[in-house]
């Protein structure tokens, strides 16, 4: 049988296969039933509650809703385009915070919900594919977190604010799968000869203020379909 698989999705399905082979189905399993409890954001004031992920899409209440699916890096996409929606509904009438944009990092998109310290120390730019804007080297930051004043240009907007603290300061919400977090961090830890669960605790302790963490992103794609957003591939 031809094998149809994007290249990317090919490169995620074998981290699982060897992560699941170098730690045993066991111990990559474990993580996964364990992450069908309540998630605990590690700022807990900053969540809708403690880890209901349910209640945080309950803020979805504006006139015109969308929800961005992010599966992959994109360049400056995930972030330009939520801005580009708000923007051009500001023109035809809807001011930005009357309306709702959910952002959804899942895959291999994960690392844009984790703050700088993680990037570098996990070299997330060289896992995922990520260069710096700035130097053109593999990321050691997160490029889209507090981006400096002219960073980021779009033709015919010209500079544009599109750091996820701006855009969470419009209303933007994001989240990311835990899933994908059990998986790349299970992986990761092998990699490093590190324990998986005290990996994935620390990416989570690095989560950026206001990323709701959720039980996966497909799980998250539907429940913001539920609550009346219309659906947009990041691509």
């Amino acid at each position: 049988m031809t094998n149809t698989l994007p290249p990317s999705r090919r490169g995620f399905l074998s981290k699982i296969a060897a992560g699941a082979a170098a730690l045993g189905i066991a111990s990559i399993a474990k993580p996964f039933q364990l992450s069908a409890a309540p998630i605990v954001h590690p700022d807990e004031a900053l969540a809708a509650g403690p880890g209901d992920a349910d209640a945080w899409f309950s803020q979805i209440k504006g006139k015109h809703r969308i929800v961005f699916d992010v599966t992959a890096p994109h360049q400056i996409f995930p972030f330009a385009w939520p801005k580009v929606f708000l923007l051009t509904n500001a023109a035809t009438g809807t001011p930005e915070k009357e309306n709702s944009v959910v952002v959804i990092l899942r895959h291999e998109a994960i690392p844009y919900a984790f703050e700088d310290r993680l990037w570098a120390k996990y070299k997330f730019g060289e896992m995922f594919k990520i260069d710096d804007p700035a130097t053109k080297a593999p990321a050691v930051r997160n490029p889209f977190w507090k981006p400096k004043p002219g960073d980021y240009k779009i033709p015919g907007f010209g500079n544009v604010d599109i750091g996820i603290d701006q855009l969470q300061a419009s209303g933007v919400m994001f989240c990311v799968c835990d899933a994908a977090m059990t998986v790349y961090s299970a992986v990761t830890a092998q990699n490093m000869n590190q324990d998986p669960a005290e990996v994935k605790k620390d990416w989570l302790s690095g989560l950026l203020p206001g990323v709701q963490p959720v039980p996966s992103g497909v799980w998250a794609v539907g429940r913001a379909q539920e609550h009346g957003c219309h659906y947009c591939f990041v691509g």
